[in-house]
């Protein structure tokens, strides 16, 4: 090779790690985005299992309020029944005489 082969392979290759350069740092601020990418996903992976949680024990609360009323009407019911069976009891157990 003579001086002017290497001169301008020379130029070549610095074109070339210049190229690169150029490249690697393009694809050094991907990484950056990509790395707050995921760190974001991290957080809301987190936040979504505390609102899964937090639905979780709203469902259950909703169920628990829901029962009540419908245990409250059962409750009146069976006392009703309750104070009809006594009366008729009481009633037959009088001979059939209201007091």
């Amino acid at each position: 090779m003579n001086q002017d082969e290497i001169s301008e392979k020379l130029v070549e290759v610095d074109a070339r790690s210049k190229s690169n350069k150029y490249r690697l740092d393009k694809m050094e601020d991907r990484q950056d985005c990509f790395d707050k990418l995921v760190n974001a996903f991290a957080g809301m992976q987190t936040e979504q299992e505390y609102i899964k949680k937090d639905v979780s024990e709203i469902k259950e609360d909703v169920k628990t309020l829901a029962e009540k009323p419908a245990k409250r009407w059962e409750s009146a019911v069976e006392k009703g029944l309750t104070v009809i069976v006594s009366a008729v009891v009481g009633y037959l157990l009088s001979g059939g005489r209201l007091p």
